[in-house]
């Protein structure tokens, strides 16, 4: 559990191989005492993927996790955007280079997503189709906007949104992070109320549970982890085609302390 001034936030994350890959192309880090979250799920040939997403999340929160120790601490959100991009313009750097150098991971790249806590703000990034959904009063709703050529098709008016739910073409994204020298990341701010459920997740997640199941899942009872495994079971239940990881953020009002008279009141000795 982590601490602002005015909200207190609960992490949980979870990933899961599904039924049908033979490795975890995934990759989920969490930072609690800096409240940074980063998702990622990798692709290309070999282990490529699995080492694509393993240096988005790591190098993304560990360098947003040295910028927040540095400067941060009392940065505004603008500052924070740019810190984000600046994060992800370096990891995606390294990415693209050591796909370069080496022919095993010739073509990885990743989708991501980061998110970070500063009292009541998310500051959320975002490549690629991996997204972050937020339940608030029952009611879910994503707040990423895939990249996508479905996506596209659906903004022009081609397909609807049913259709596109039904196309065998779900899997095309049209950013991702690593494949080219350069990867533009969609950023968005978000003002953030105590009981928000924050859904961070790759598309081995969406892909098998639709909208409705997961808002049910995500608002019923139950700890965090046990929400969380509740949304990888399902997925694995319709066959689990992809890796599937889930990355769950809850905020909470803080206790506001007592004060002087209220603690003498309660004093039985």
């Amino acid at each position: 559990m982590s601490t602002s001034s005015s909200l207190v936030y609960e992490f949980c994350a979870l990933t899961d191989q599904g039924r049908v890959r033979s490795n975890n192309e995934d990759a989920v880090t969490v930072d609690i005492a800096s409240q940074v979250a980063v998702l990622a799920d990798g692709m290309g040939g070999y282990n490529a993927g699995e080492v694509a997403s393993r240096m988005a999340t790591e190098l993304i929160q560990q360098g947003l996790v040295q910028w927040l120790e540095d400067d941060g601490r009392s940065a505004v959100p603008g500052d924070l955007r740019l810190a984000m991009e600046t994060c992800v313009e370096s990891a995606n750097r390294a990415i693209y280079q050591a796909s370069q150098s080496n022919a095993q991971c010739a073509g990885m790249g990743t989708t991501v997503v980061v998110a970070v806590f500063r009292g009541d703000r998310l500051v959320l990034g975002h490549i690629g189709d991996s997204r972050c959904y937020r339940l608030r009063d029952g009611a879910l709703c994503q707040i990423t906007r895939d990249h996508s050529w479905l996506q596209e098709q659906v903004d022009a008016g081609i397909l609807t949104p049913q259709e596109a739910a039904l196309s065998g073409f779900r899997n095309l994204v049209t950013r991702a992070l690593g494949v080219e020298s350069t990867a533009l990341l969609e950023v968005n701010e978000f003002v953030v109320q105590p009981d928000d459920l924050f859904i961070l997740c790759s598309d081995g997640l969406t892909d098998m549970v639709d909208d409705g199941e997961l808002e049910a899942i995500a608002a019923g009872s139950g700890a965090l982890v046990d929400r969380a495994a509740r949304m990888i079971e399902a997925a694995n239940s319709r066959g689990g085609r992809d890796n599937i990881s889930v990355l769950l953020v809850r905020a909470g009002a803080a206790e506001k302390k007592r004060g002087l008279v209220s603690r003498l009141l309660l004093r039985t000795d």
